[in-house]
């Protein structure tokens, strides 16, 4: 067993397969030794687990358990894009991560730290990466949390 999948396994986690597009668009694009991964909401078995507003009906460890399945769905894409086999991951470059709030909530960085923390888990130091956080007023089908990310491999 690899490294990383022994730590999923150590973490309870079983990647899904991977969901498919919602509309005009890939999952992922491979550039040279980039990988792309698109948004990913936070699907649990083929619907959306987490609905509603950070800020209003939606509280924060909701939202950051919202982000860690959209990072869990992220690294179902990637492993997607590297053939099955995420030991050739060798960085996470960059997160992005869409928080659905109200104009007065305030804690985005909290809630992305759930897909944040979960990268450093599965992938260690290479899990470390650059990240933005940004509020907005929706996202498709009325999901609280969108993780989208930039990988390096080998």
């Amino acid at each position: 067993m690899s490294v990383i999948s022994a730590r999923l396994v150590e973490l309870g986690i079983t990647l899904p397969t991977p969901t498919a597009p919602l509309a005009n668009y890939v999952p992922y694009v491979i550039a040279g030794d980039l990988v792309v991964i698109s948004g990913q909401l936070p699907y649990r078995d083929g619907k959306v687990a987490y609905t509603g507003m950070l800020g209003d009906t939606v509280p924060n460890d909701i939202g950051a358990q919202a982000a860690q399945l959209c990072a869990i769905n992220v690294l179902a894409q990637l492993q997607a894009a590297c053939g099955g086999d995420l030991e050739r991951v060798v960085q996470v470059v960059r997160l992005g991560g869409f928080i659905a709030a109200t104009a007065e909530f305030t804690e985005h960085a909290t809630i992305m730290n759930g897909a944040s923390d979960l990268m450093v888990a599965v992938l260690g130091d290479a899990g470390r990466h650059a990240r933005t956080t940004i509020g907005v007023p929706s996202l498709p089908r009325d999901a609280s949390v969108e993780v989208e990310g930039i990988f390096r491999i080998a």
